[in-house]
């Protein structure tokens, strides 16, 4: 299936000042199917090295970090010759052996001919152990994201929905011939979500009940990996945490409260369980602003943030909401209907690699997402439903000037200004297009 990141692994492949590449990502969102795929049709060979299945690799790192020796251990131990230039070597759930991780060092201070990636579900996690040197500043990163909806969408045999909106006129509605099978695609993307066994299984099959035994296997798999990696003491506690995140999210205020999670639970007895699952890339924290200036991580407040979950159909699984809720849109899913829009639109903001937080003024007003670019502080507001009146963000213009603004629904395209900001209504289903939209040299007349 077609990934995005193919293109990112095919400049790193000839950067001049390329080093060891480190891909990270949440368990079973394709690292190792992507790299091999990258691997076949760019490299005359290819050498694989699993730390986990193969847990005896490690002896051939634990001597020393002579990379000419490490490389001639491989090549005898997998019958075959490493030629720098020609093979790629791949060090896969590189966590489980840390004198690896620390290896990558001298890879890039001594062979960085070579083609090295490395990858590893928990490598977030796995850094923050005091028993491993980092090698800061000798690799290169990529963060690999469940499918994006673009890619869903391609991965369904529609490519020309995509492809039609590569030069799209910023004040030419969407006729019923795209939109129509684009809003099915989103309902769609929201029940099957981007994990790629489970996207394969939807192309392949469209049988609902599949889909959902997969999805279910990859929580239980997640859940027990708790048990596997993380610190006895916190176990619990991470048990907690993740089975709040739904019930957080659709909440009227979904700032996350760790009184929520386990009654009597104070937020000190329970951050470091919030932290391993952001660590391990299963959620994502998104902190508050509420005095916005660049760089807005410099004005974040960390205690005080909402959390999603890093894939729209897993969310929709542990939250045991039907495929029939979600297709024929029923009223009794309000509140998720909007909390499904806000985890959809922050997972897409962040495989466009945009650092989204949220601002809120007292008990007045919120804006969904807020990020910065290019020296500007662009507002995005979402609204799951036809009803785009949105006071919080025409306060936000107001008071703060911005000169670029997103507002996500179900309407269609339009741009208008708001207190002299150049607002873009865009379809949700259009939401990984909207670097056109905002950087598009047609203005409105102000």
């Amino acid at each position: 299936m077609y990934r995005e990141i193919l293109n990112d692994l095919k400049r790193w492949k000839d950067k001049a000042r390329r080093k060891p590449l480190m891909v990270t990502g949440v368990r079973q969102c394709g690292k190792t199917y992507i790299v091999e795929e990258f691997a076949k049709t760019n490299f005359d060979s290819y050498v694989y090295l699993n730390f986990e299945t193969e847990n005896t690799l490690s002896a051939i790192f634990d001597f020393d970090f002579n990379v000419n020796r490490i490389i001639t251990e491989i090549e005898r131990h997998y019958k075959t010759k490493i030629v720098p230039g020609k093979t790629l070597v791949f060090f896969d759930e590189i966590q489980e052996c840390p004198r690896a991780i620390t290896s990558l060092k001298y890879f890039c201070e001594n062979m960085n001919e070579l083609h090295l990636i490395c990858a590893g579900s928990l490598l977030g996690v796995a850094v923050k152990e005091d028993k491993i040197s980092f090698p800061v500043g000798k690799v290169n990163r990529l963060q690999l994201y469940p499918m994006s909806f673009k890619e869903f969408v391609i991965a369904n045999d529609r490519a020309d929905l995509i492809e039609i909106f590569d030069k799209w006129p910023v004040d030419r509605p969407v006729p019923d011939l795209y939109s129509v099978p684009l809003k099915k695609l989103l309902k769609e993307y929201y029940i099957v979500g981007g994990m790629p066994e489970v996207v394969k299984a939807w192309v392949n099959t469209h049988d609902v009940d599949e889909v959902e035994e997969i999805q279910n296997e990859i929580l239980n798999d997640y859940a027990d990996g708790f048990s596997k990696h993380a610190p006895n003491s916190e176990i619990p506690k991470i048990r907690w945490i993740w089975d709040s995140v739904p019930v957080q999210l659709a909440k009227e205020n979904n700032k996350f409260v760790f009184s929520h999670v386990k009654e009597g639970k104070r937020s000190s007895e329970l951050e470091d369980a919030l932290e391993w699952l952001s660590d391990a890339g299963l959620i994502t924290k998104v902190e508050l602003v509420e005095k916005p200036e660049i760089p807005l991580s410099g004005f974040a407040d960390k205690t005080y943030f909402k959390v999603y979950m890093s894939d729209i159909g897993l969310l929709r699984a542990k939250s045991r909401v039907s495929v029939e809720t979600i297709m024929e849109e029923s009223l009794l899913f309000t509140k998720y209907k909007g909390a499904f829009a806000e985890n959809y639109v922050l997972n897409e903001l962040k495989f466009l690699q945009k650092e989204p937080y949220f601002w809120r003024s007292g008990n007045t007003a919120e804006l969904d997402f807020l990020y910065d670019e290019k020296g500007e502080i662009v507002p995005v507001e979402v609204k799951a439903a036809d009803n785009t009146q949105a006071k919080s963000y025409r306060q936000f213009c107001k008071k703060y000037g911005p000169r670029n603004g997103i507002k996500l629904s179900r309407k269609n395209i339009a741009e208008n200004v708001y207190e002299n900001t150049r607002t873009f209504s865009i379809p949700l289903y259009l939401c990984w297009n909207i670097d056109y939209y905002i950087y598009s040299p047609v203005s409105v007349k102000m």
